[in-house]
């Protein structure tokens, strides 16, 4: 078996050097949060994105410490998408130890106003996209009986939302993938899990504060903790689910929603 690396001592599982890692969606908001965690963690990264963004964000990731490359494409387009993979695996020689799902997107409309390319952009990035890259990526990691799965699901991977039925669909879809995915692949050494972020403070989100403040203020008196989540509260159950330490862990879809759910 060829794990990319021999496994550390006691206290070094969590330790990433050596690995090679893919972050999709990584040149800003969550992803890129991602990508500085496990590159911080010693692991060399990949990030993707549809815009010079992605170039930017490995040029100052990869400002020190392992290697980070950037790779434009779109991933809801299937000749772009398949252009992607080959180059991540031109530059890693064909090996991939961790792959996050972090790419995204989000259309606000009333259910009887979507348009039918505006439902069909957010299902093939949120969920095909996901699907098509790991069975791509998951190929390769079947072949060494290792690798690590990291999808970015949603607490609309658990209850349904508003004004967005494309991104509710699309998430309660990667959650399911999620298990069905670490059913058949856990036997090949491919570990599949997802983080399902709660409300987080994003340039996405940011608009609420200035659109619909009441709204904003609401659902911050619903978190326990009182505050809406950042990149950095994903950065330690990221490395943690991208090393040796999650080894027995597969298939679990795991909330950072500062207590949102037990509500």
């Amino acid at each position: 078996m060829d794990t990319g690396k021999e496994r550390g001592g006691k206290g070094m599982i969590l330790d990433l050097e050596g690995r090679r890692a893919v972050v999709t969606g990584g040149g800003r908001g969550l992803g890129y949060g991602i990508a500085q965690a496990l590159h911080g963690s010693g692991a060399e990264v990949i990030i993707t994105g549809r815009t010079g963004k992605a170039l930017e964000a490995a040029a100052e990731i990869g400002g020190s410490g392992p290697s980070a490359y950037g790779v434009t494409g779109d991933l809801s387009k299937k000749q772009q998408r398949e252009a992607v993979c080959e180059r991540i695996m031109e530059i890693y020689n064909g090996r991939v130890d961790i792959l996050v799902n972090a790419a995204g997107a989000l259309n606000r409309c009333a259910a009887f106003e979507v348009l039918p390319d505006d439902w069909n952009e957010v299902i093939e990035l949120n969920l095909n996209a996901v699907f098509f890259m790991s069975q791509r990526i998951g190929k390769s990691m079947a072949a060494r009986h290792y690798g690590k799965i990291i999808n970015i699901a949603s607490m609309d991977s658990f209850f349904g939302s508003v004004l967005v039925p494309a991104y509710s669909a699309s998430k309660g879809g990667v959650a399911q993938l999620t298990k069905a995915l670490s059913n058949e692949w856990a036997a090949e050494g491919i570990n599949v899990n997802a983080i399902a972020p709660g409300y987080m403070a994003t340039a996405l989100t940011d608009t609420m504060k200035v659109k619909n403040p009441a709204q904003y203020e609401e659902t911050t008196r619903r978190i326990p903790m009182g505050r809406w989540g950042t990149a950095e509260d994903l950065k330690g159950l990221a490395v943690f689910l991208a090393s040796d330490a999650s080894a027995y862990i597969s298939g679990a879809v795991i909330p950072v929603d500062g207590g949102f759910l037990g509500r």
